[in-house]
């Protein structure tokens, strides 16, 4: 596959851990690593972070200068995202966009809540057009587990506007790349069985969930930096499509839910571990729902460009 999309580089890039399953305020950092600070979020008459089975992320692009920001995925509950972009002092009117990975609700629970906040605002709200499917997980040995999409009709009642792409597209005037439907090449990743979408009023299997998607910017002198939702896709499948996409041919980062936890995708942690090591990112941020056992195969392989995550923590990459 020949590039398609000319990604421009850019200066810098921060990712900022809004919601993930993992909070640890003690947790030290670095000069690449921000964590969050202590002081401004613990004691008497303070709101401690939170930290639960959802996913969002602040993307800030910056190039020369332009400074744009984004939010990735909306975490779990309605307030949750809320409570700890106010506890980090993120402001909903300085997002230029809204992408979401995918339609499954610890990705998109908070949305509504953000709306309520943000007013009439027409930004952007990118997703899949099968984001909207409802959706199930009915295992043969437990129970049926409802996965409810994006409310269309309350996220147009707050003036959003929804832009529904099955393809690659550019977002902030083309600093960054949201990767659309990706390609299933490698030989293990055949996405999430029991899984089943309502198509026509009837249930289907939707073990690939094409609506998965991740987000790409080009990041001068370093590479590729790739940011996944849950990585349903697979996330070698992720990096490949993203680098086929762009034509850029190093991998400088990858951040993001890889989902290689339960019993089905433990099996895959190998390989997945063993392409991860041929790709050789400087940076790689297991989240989500990778899972422990995945988490702690990844730090061993990759002891240097591993670390871990934490609400409250900015990742930054690029010139300061």
């Amino acid at each position: 596959m020949t590039a398609t999309v000319s990604l421009p580089e850019v200066d810098r890039v921060e990712i900022l851990t809004v919601l993930d399953v993992s909070l640890d305020l003690l947790m030290v950092g670095s000069d690449r690593v921000k964590r969050v600070d202590i002081a401004g979020t613990i004691g008497e008459g303070r709101s401690t972070l939170r930290a639960e089975h959802g996913f969002s992320s602040l993307v800030t692009v910056v190039k020369g200068d332009r400074k744009e920001s984004f939010l990735f995925d909306a975490g779990l509950t309605r307030d949750g995202l809320l409570h700890n972009m106010d506890v980090l002092e993120v402001r909903p009117g300085d997002l230029h966009a809204v992408v979401l990975s995918h339609g499954h609700a610890d990705h998109v629970g908070g949305l509504m809540g953000l709306l309520s906040r943000t007013g009439r605002r027409r930004f952007p709200l990118v997703l899949h057009p099968d984001a909207f499917l409802r959706r199930k997980v009915a295992r043969p040995d437990g129970p049926v587990v409802l996965l409810p999409p994006p409310d269309r009709r309350g996220i147009e009642r707050e003036g959003v506007e929804i832009v529904e792409e099955r393809g690659a597209s550019l977002l902030l005037g083309g600093l960054a790349l949201v990767t659309g439907q990706i390609a299933r090449t490698t030989e293990f990743e055949k996405g999430l069985p029991f899984h089943f979408a309502q198509v026509n009023g009837e249930w289907k299997p939707d073990p690939l969930i094409h609506d998965d998607q991740a987000v790409v910017m080009n990041v001068r002198g370093k590479g590729l930096v790739v940011l996944s939702g849950c990585g349903h896709a697979g996330i070698i499948n992720v990096v490949r499509h993203s680098m086929a996409l762009t034509g850029v041919g190093v991998m400088h980062a990858v951040l993001g839910g890889f989902h290689l936890t339960g019993r089905h995708f433990e099996p895959l942690i190998g390989p997945t571990v063993e392409a991860l090591k041929a790709l050789g990112p400087k940076l790689i941020v297991p989240s989500h729902c990778t899972g422990w056992r995945a988490v702690h195969e990844i730090a061993r392989a990759l002891p240097d460009a591993f670390v871990p995550n934490s609400v409250g923590t900015t990742f930054l990459i690029g010139a300061n």
